[in-house]
């Protein structure tokens, strides 16, 4: 969401606060935001629920699930290849 924003400038913000204020009414934007705030914690804790459920069940069945380990003995395995090869022919400036 952060990465979003980053392309809106503060008067377009400043805009969409006053259209907002001006269809819900200042009183109810708190709601609003409250019940927002609500759902979000509720998708959050529903995703972290089956995470952790996937989670149990690959290591019930012998399932390796620390795969950014793996991933990263991969990648330097083809960082160190790649040096290897590119060792002689670098150039130093």
């Amino acid at each position: 969401m952060i990465t979003s924003l980053a392309f809106i400038s503060g008067t377009e913000i400043a805009f969409i606060v006053f259209i907002l204020v001006m269809v819900f009414g200042a009183d109810k934007i708190p709601e609003i935001a409250r019940g927002l705030g609500k759902g979000m914690r509720i998708v959050k804790d529903a995703t972290n629920d089956i995470k952790s459920e996937i989670t149990k069940s690959a290591e019930k069945h012998g399932l390796d699930t620390d795969i950014t380990t793996d991933i990263k003995k991969e990648v330097n395995q083809v960082k160190d290849d790649i040096e290897k090869i590119t060792g002689p022919v670098k150039r130093k400036f």
